[in-house]
């Protein structure tokens, strides 16, 4: 971030978020909003109330500092859950430009974005963008985008029960596979849709089993930093599937995606990861990748039951999949590289063109 920063004549970093007791007239609703999507929800009445009064003193705070400093630009790791969503809230609403910065699903890259990470990034959704963005350009139809997956490796895990082992004799089985996320994420928490948990989309990929063809079935996967296992709803699911559900969380992730036929996630990155292996993929929530023709996006039980029933025939459109990983590798997430003294740095053009693209945002 102090990469970032210098390319635009430096930084101020803020150790704590500023305090205000003045409300504004926002200020009940960016409060309610952020602790509902707060990571750490407080368990008890006084908890939650306490809770309550420092993020009204955050947002009002972070307000004014940004009404003071009006020619600055906010800059956040995440900012989409708690208190770091009302720094950034008060931030836009005091009309200062933003820039959200992420790890980005590929080795060496980073999110940084003016509107937000992941789904809620700048990513156009329109697929006709991408086809018009490398129309007579061959080098953003070919298979340049690949090189973003040569050293993609599955997550070390932190969990005894969920490992990471060669899957390279995996049984040539017709399944579809889903790497599960974790449940307090913000992936899930703001975007998981209709699903919203994971632990409810586990029963609704119970009911929706069955419908696969004769022979298939769906093959999951625990995510390997959750540290609440589901073992409970997943065996409860193995047996309202009529076992058409297995667990798998010995084989490594990627040869899981390897052997499977298609991909199913609410909006994990390795939905979009399997796009190297091509496979068609299934998404539930809100994801910027969940774009038709990329993946087929399922927004009930009932998609969901004719998605799997015709999983034979799942599919995608290899054109449009490579402009939109060249568009992602070339334009939207920037290379980062490690300095000899262990920090990280932004690339320089890069950083300078996600930089204006937030004030020109914040002027509109």
């Amino acid at each position: 971030m102090s990469s970032v920063a210098a390319v635009d004549g430096g930084a101020r970093t803020l150790w704590t978020i500023p305090l205000s007791l003045r409300d504004f007239p926002e200020t009940p609703d960016r409060v309610i909003r952020a602790l509902t999507v707060a990571k750490r929800q407080p368990k008890r009445a006084l908890g939650r109330a306490l809770k309550r009064v420092l993020l009204r003193l955050q947002y009002n705070g972070s307000r004014r500092y940004f009404m003071r400093h009006s020619d600055t630009i906010a800059m956040c790791w995440n900012g989409v859950t708690g208190s770091r969503r009302l720094f950034m809230e008060g931030a836009r609403d005091a009309g200062v430009p933003t820039l959200y910065a992420e790890l980005a699903p590929f080795p060496g890259r980073m999110q940084l974005d003016h509107a937000g990470v992941n789904a809620l990034g700048s990513v156009p959704r329109d697929p006709g963008f991408y086809a018009a963005w490398a129309a007579g350009r061959e080098d953003r139809q070919g298979e340049v985008w690949r090189a973003l997956g040569d050293t993609l490796t599955a997550r070390v895990s932190r969990r005894s029960d969920v490992g990471q082992k060669s899957g390279a004799d995996l049984a040539q089985e017709d399944f579809i596979f889903v790497p599960l996320q974790v449940p307090n994420d913000s992936q899930i928490t703001l975007f998981s849709g209709w699903v919203r948990s994971v632990e409810n989309m586990i029963d609704m990929l119970a009911l929706a089993a069955p419908s696969l063809p004769e022979g298939w079935h769906i093959r999951i996967k625990e995510h390997p930093s959750a540290k609440i296992s589901l073992a409970d709803a997943l065996h409860r699911a193995i047996e309202i599937s009529g076992h058409r559900i297995r667990i798998d969380n010995d084989t490594d992730t990627f040869d899981q995606v390897r052997a499977s036929r298609a991909v199913l996630t609410i909006n994990s990155s390795v939905g979009l990861q399997a796009f190297f292996y091509d496979k068609p993929v299934i998404t539930l929530g809100e994801a910027f990748f969940a774009i038709p023709g990329l993946v087929r996006a399922v927004d009930g039980i009932e998609v969901l039951q004719e998605a799997l029933s015709g999983a034979e025939s799942l599919g995608f459109d290899p054109a449009l999949r490579a402009a939109f990983m060249n568009y992602l590798d070339e334009v939207h997430f920037p290379k980062v590289s490690n300095g000899e003294d262990g920090g990280v740095t932004v690339d320089e053009t890069a950083a300078k063109a996600c930089i204006q693209a937030a004030r020109k945002a914040r002027s509109h």
